[in-house]
């Protein structure tokens, strides 16, 4: 087997894997070599992959079942596992944790990039942990306790005469099953045990609190997420894969290429139901997502 080569690509977050072949089926060594880094790293960065959507599923599987594309909105056409990301369909320019509003978010999210504008388009990744670290004490100890609800249903904070008819039904389709979930605003790795700010865009209130409440206190841990410290910022090329860990960060898509075409693929890995710091799990309050994804172990 080829040494493995990770080259860290900030302090707090990604790496660069060198010297694995992921167009073919993973040796058990190499398999948890990649599962240490991505513990380690949070993203993790691969060149050259060479993959089509089967390929991208089979890498995928190497770290567990996979979720369908998603709960409401269409896979890629005859392949169920597989979300188009395309800018023709809308825009992830928000920073949130992939479908956090289902009671067990997935694992773990590829990225592999089909057509990338000839500037801008990057994608930022963010690690909750670092952000939870750098918490003072009186603000660790208060998200220790709080619960959040996770909405599909969220504030777009975009006006209404600002939406036009095809953003509309994008919406419409996005919201067509409604799903309320309460999730730990600290969750603990199940692998790691580390402690991660687990909000983002989907988090719309702090349980117990009024929605004006919970804004200010969601604004002000989302602050510590978003420090450029702890972000990575990758600019795309063709032909590449980006995993990240969804327990533990959040991403952005930046819109910042004036529409031009961009277009990645995204399949991902069913998750375990998130536990705070107490023991607690994350409970269901609306919305049945077992379509979706089953529940990893």
């Amino acid at each position: 087997m080829p040494a493995i080569e990770i080259h860290k690509v900030t302090a707090n977050i990604g790496a660069r894997i060198v010297g694995v072949d992921i167009s073919k089926p993973l040796d058990e060594e190499t398999a948890a070599a990649v599962r240490e880094a991505l513990n380690l790293h949070k993203a993790l960065v691969f060149d050259e992959v060479n993959l089509d959507d089967e390929g991208q599923q089979a890498f995928a599987r190497h770290f567990g079942d996979l979720t369908t594309a998603h709960p409401t909105v269409p896979a890629v056409e005859g392949d169920p596992n597989v979300l188009p990301v395309d800018s023709e369909r809308g825009r992830a320019n928000h920073w949130h944790t992939d479908v956090t509003f289902v009671l067990n978010p997935p694992q773990a999210s590829t990225l592999r990039s089909l057509t990338i504008p000839p500037y801008g388009g990057e994608t930022l990744i963010a690690d909750a942990a670092a952000a939870y670290r750098d918490l003072p004490e009186p603000l660790r100890r208060l998200a220790d306790t709080l619960w959040a609800e996770h909405t599909n249903d969220y504030d777009y904070a975009v006006p209404d005469e600002a939406i036009d008819e095809e953003k509309a039904a994008q919406r419409a389709q996005f919201t067509s099953i409604r799903y309320r979930t309460a999730h730990p605003v600290v969750r603990v790795h199940p692998l790691t045990g580390e402690r991660g700010l687990f909000i983002g865009g989907f988090a719309q209130r702090i349980v117990g609190l009024s929605v004006p409440e919970s804004r200010r206190i969601l604004d002000l841990l989302q602050a510590y997420v978003t420090r450029p410290e702890n972000i990575l910022r990758w600019r795309w090329s063709e032909n590449q894969l980006v995993l990240f860990d969804n327990r533990i960060t959040q991403h952005y898509a930046i819109d910042n290429y004036d529409g031009l075409p961009r277009r990645l693929n995204r399949v991902t890995v069913a998750g375990d139901i998130p536990v705070g710091v107490e023991g607690k799990e994350s409970y269901v309050i609306e919305g049945d997502a077992s379509h979706y994804t089953t529940i990893a172990a």
